[in-house]
């Protein structure tokens, strides 16, 4: 660790942004590559209409919905990332997630991919997420709008964002952590949200959405192929039957479709 007060102050800084903000994908991989063909699968036509990536971090799902959509639209918080976005030529917005910049039944679908666990707020963003979603119009044969979520699972065996340990913010993979009681585990990781199901119904409780899809995948586990190619594979292989079977409990994320409906 350096000495200079200025160089640890701007350290500590750069900790704290990855802590509470979560770390982008800068690279397209298979574990992005997957989850891209599901989001393309399960968002139909809505993917060449108006999209809204909510937290796009430097753009790579914003660059692959630019090719196909008639616009897409990106919205980061950090302004760095922002900026690394915007010199790719595609449309970024700095703003907050829980106050969008946006009008009234605008888009045809928003992707909150690995960003809800981040916000102030993760019900008045889901509250602005429903306020810019498509409505239906039945007469016209014009279905809702789809919101596509990922979220962190809490029965992961793994804490995959650090945890935040005698004044200093930890990274790295912490076994267990998020099985403690949720007053111990919230002292522990208090930057970011963990959900099981129940903590996703509660926070989607009375909103004017249906679910059209939820399950739990493992992620792709890429960086342990790179180093392992052989057993690292074998281990994706067999995570992903999990994903099959009552074993998906335990895998990375939620993985959830929602569809906008007229309000009660």
């Amino acid at each position: 660790m350096t000495s200079d007060p200025k160089v640890s102050s701007a350290l500590d800084q750069s900790q704290e942004r990855l802590a509470l903000r979560g770390a982008p994908s800068y690279v397209w991989r298979e574990g992005q590559k997957r989850r891209f063909d599901l989001i393309n699968h399960f968002a139909g036509s809505r993917i060449v209409g108006s999209v809204l990536d909510l937290g796009c971090g430097v753009g790579v799902y914003l660059q692959r919905f630019a090719q196909r959509s008639d616009s897409a639209f990106g919205l980061e918080y950090d302004f760095q990332r922002a900026r690394v976005a915007q010199e790719q030529g595609l449309s970024i917005t700095c703003a907050d997630g829980v106050k969008l910049p946006y009008p009234t039944n605008h888009f045809d679908l928003v992707l909150s991919h690995e960003v809800l666990e981040h916000v102030a707020n993760d019900r008045a963003a889901l509250e602005e997420i429903v306020r810019v979603l498509r409505l239906p119009y039945p007469a016209q044969q014009i279905p809702g709008g789809r919101l596509i979520i990922f979220v962190p699972n809490r029965g992961y065996p793994f804490e995959t964002h650090g945890i935040y340990w005698r004044g200093r913010y930890l990274f790295g993979n912490f076994a267990f952590v998020n099985y403690l009681p949720h007053r111990v585990r919230d002292k522990i990781v208090p930057h970011v949200r963990v959900y099981n199901k129940q903590d996703l119904e509660r926070v989607f409780q009375d909103l004017p959405l249906r679910v059209i899809h939820r399950t739990i995948l493992f992620g792709a586990y890429d960086n342990i192929i790179a180093r392992w190619p052989r057993p690292g594979k074998l281990l994706r292989s067999i995570l992903h039957f999990f994903e099959k079977t009552p074993l998906r409990a335990f895998g990375l994320s939620h993985f959830w479709i929602l569809e906008r409906v007229r309000d009660t």
